[in-house]
């Protein structure tokens, strides 16, 4: 399945929304053993509020290896591929490391609560 990142976010894919709606179209496919094309053609800037929506929760319930072999990147710019880098050698940790896990929501959960 091929899907046009700019028809779902427009240039922008830099909010948690954005990157929701990205995962929520693509999640399904990728459990399913589909091979998805992300083409970024037109889309200019990239944030990690996205990225982490639409790619690091992935990493929940489908293994690193095959998510390399299943997503497929086409008109990323050079930003994008390191914010999207960034934030995949991340939430691999987060979601591999379960000490990491538990100490990385307890500092948000502490933060939220001092509001």
């Amino acid at each position: 399945m091929m899907y046009k990142v700019y028809d779902i976010v427009g240039e922008y894919a830099i909010t948690p929304d954005g990157g929701q709606r990205l995962y929520d179209q693509i999640h399904p496919c990728l459990l399913s053993d589909e091979t998805v094309e992300l083409d970024f053609a037109g889309v200019k800037i990239f944030a990690s509020p996205f990225v982490n929506f639409a790619f690091g929760q992935l990493l929940k319930d489908i293994p690193s290896e095959k998510l390399n072999q299943l997503l497929e990147f086409t008109s990323l710019n050079a930003d994008g591929w390191d914010v999207i880098n960034h934030v995949m050698t991340r939430a691999k940790r987060y979601y591999s490391d379960e000490k990491y896990r538990n100490a990385v929501d307890t500092v948000i959960t502490d933060m939220a609560a001092s509001f």
